[in-house]
């Protein structure tokens, strides 16, 4: 057994007494009865959440980062006057107000490492967080939640959410993973076309076309696309894009708010030779990057006596395993072993869903510019999609299987890892019929109780098995629906609704993620942060979206389900052969039967810290 002792976690008090949700919760919206049975409760409760979630720079909470200790800062960019609000902002909050060193035009032009202390970055218009620890603006995350302003006819902050990205990439090179310091150096899935388009025609539709808007908005999203059809961006040969975070160094978020996590991840490379030789290195190599882990070997302990060790060296994780690290989040998916054991391979590869969203806003620019009368532009948008779908058949589509997979590059070979983004493709519209077809006919790799499983390999981490996003299950049901599997849609779309629904009423609030197994919000996650988040930005959007799509019988149908009785919650799933298991202080692997009783034991430091993780196998 390996048995890794790891420190007890400070709990972020400051920031859970800064945001007492539901005590800021705004009076309910007209024709809404909170005392109401039915869909009632949890309706208000998102109308209500838009305005508790929602930040700007007059508001003091708006600064404070719970991912990392230090006081609050904001920052402007260089070139940008201080604005007459950060003024006010600096006087009643007492906040330290800095500029950035340079103007930037690109993404990675500034070297993130070498800013400190970290702060917010500005941003002109009000926006809504995710919640909890993602006290920011999110990138992929404000897609999904402007589903829901639009569909609580919230245009105008929808719409300034939208001018915050338009700000983002003239001011900070390009549409960033969040506005704080340490993301300058990556983005996040791009949905911006979308979110344009979602605006501009939920406008259009209360009779407000603005087209010198769209036409500023069009402009800007062009030249942000061109980040990710330029190196280092390109997928190798493939003539795909990749996800490529320009640090290779740990991601200061995961130091502070995920105590450990690097640790967990050396000791997992020390007892897998293969990926050892690829992700660790002796400390004084000049591939190292990060705080160095001192190794000793133990004999196996037989008896209650400590049993002798001997140290035999010091390692660093590679500088190649942190910008895989950081671009796998800038994936998203963090984390995930679908690019690899903790995601460390994120970008040697060409992603499914990467390519079918640039796909997705290759068609959006090409419709935009029919909309402005850009005829030219628009044959040049339609030949760039065209080839982009040539080239996801030739790697990503894998006909024998009948699903999209990822493409290693620097291998060249295509995954085999079953992953729930095997439906963007559907809903990009980039799939054949026959393709389409194939992938709707695989739902049950996916489908479980509550709704799909990110993946059916269970590895510890939130973005594989047993949990579902409300993203993905959108994402996944307007594809079906895009082809004409609605039968299937709605019957997804009401496992997942009913799941969000379910827990709320246990609850009182929504989750960023749920158990799709056992229809709950339990998180018994081993790789990453491990809290499930409250909130929760994209989930309210995305239940107001599934909502609305959803037949009239059905609504009535979940309507009439929270007026009944609480079913109890259902058994956990049994455990995998190998998983991780979180207790208070102590991190166990438990290994299969099979592993041969003769052990070796692995005692792990972190020195700058004096902290240490001992195990065995």
């Amino acid at each position: 057994m390996v048995r890794m002792v790891r420190p007890a976690v400070v709990a972020a008090l400051f920031f859970l007494l800064t945001f007492p949700a539901r005590l800021r919760a705004s009076p309910a919206p007209p024709g809404t009865d909170e005392a109401a049975g039915g869909l009632a409760p949890i309706l208000h409760y998102i109308a209500s959440d838009w305005d508790v979630l929602t930040r700007s720079m007059s508001q003091c909470d708006s600064i404070v980062d719970p991912k990392l200790p230090e006081a609050a800062v904001l920052y402007l960019p260089a070139e940008f006057p201080e604005p007459a609000a950060v003024k006010k902002l600096e006087q009643d909050c007492k906040v330290h107000v800095m500029r950035l060193p340079d103007v930037i035009e690109h993404p990675g032009q500034i070297d993130v490492s070498k800013i400190s202390p970290h702060g917010l970055l500005y941003l002109p218009e009000k926006y809504v967080v995710p919640g909890g620890r993602f006290n920011e603006m999110y990138g992929w995350d404000s897609y999904f939640i402007l589903l829901g302003l639009v569909r609580d006819r919230r245009l105008d902050l929808a719409r300034g959410i939208v001018e915050n990205f338009l700000f983002e990439i003239e001011h900070y090179g390009t549409v960033l993973n969040a506005n704080r310091t340490y993301y300058l150096s990556r983005s996040q899935p791009p949905f911006l076309t979308s979110m344009i388009l979602a605006v501009y025609q939920a406008e259009k539709a209360s009779g407000h076309d603005d087209r010198p808007w769209l036409e500023r908005a069009y402009a800007v999203a062009a030249k942000d696309y061109g980040n990710w059809i330029q190196e280092p961006h390109l997928a190798g040969h493939t003539g795909l894009s990749r996800y490529y975070d320009y640090g290779d160094t740990p991601a200061p978020e995961g130091l502070q708010d995920e105590t450990g996590y690097y640790r967990q991840v050396a000791g997992y490379f020390l007892v897998h030779p293969q990926l050892a030789a690829t992700y660790v290195v002796e400390q004084g190599s000049t591939q190292g990057a990060g705080a160095g882990y001192t190794v000793q070997v133990c004999g196996a302990a037989t008896t209650t006596e400590r049993p002798a060790c001997d140290t035999s060296g010091t390692i660093k994780l590679t500088e190649d395993y942190y910008r895989g690290d950081r671009s796998m989040r800038e994936s998203g998916f963090d984390v995930s072993f679908r690019f690899g054991p903790y995601g460390a391979a994120t970008h040697h590869y060409a992603p499914v869903c990467l390519n079918s969203l640039l796909y997705k806003t290759e068609k959006d620019l090409e419709n935009m510019s029919r909309i402005l009368g850009k005829a030219s532009e628009a044959a040049k948008w339609r030949e760039r999609e065209t080839a982009r779908r040539a080239r996801i058949n030739r790697y990503l589509w894998d006909a024998q299987r009948g699903m999209f997979f990822d493409y290693n590059f620097e291998t060249s070979t295509r995954s085999n890892y079953e992953y729930v983004t095997t439906f963007y493709p559907l809903w990009a519209g980039l799939a054949s019929p026959e393709q389409a077809r194939a992938v709707a006919g695989h739902l049950k790799v996916f489908e479980r109780p509550g709704g799909l499983v990110t993946s059916p390999k269970q590895t510890g981490g939130q973005w594989d098995f047993p949990y579902g996003w409300a993203p993905l299950q959108v994402l996944a049901v307007d594809g079906l629906r895009h082809y004409g599997y609605n039968q299937d849609a709605s019957r997804v779309s009401l496992e997942f609704l009913s799941t969000v629904a379910q827990n709320f009423r246990r609850e009182g609030t929504i989750r960023e993620k749920y158990n799709v197994v056992t229809r709950s919000s339990e998180a018994q996650v081993t790789a990453g942060y491990q809290i499930n988040v409250v909130g929760f930005g994209w989930t309210n959007g995305v239940f107001l979206q599934l909502l609305h799509e959803l037949p009239k019988d059905m609504v009535d149908s979940l309507a009439k389900e929270q007026d009944a009785p609480l079913p109890p919650l259902t058994s956990q799933d049994s455990l995998p052969e190998t998983l991780y298991r979180f207790h208070a202080r102590d991190l166990h692997l438990v290994m299969k039967p099979s592993v041969p009783e003769t052990s070796v034991r692995f005692r792990v430091s972190i020195d700058r810290h004096e902290r240490h993780i001992q195990g065995a196998r």
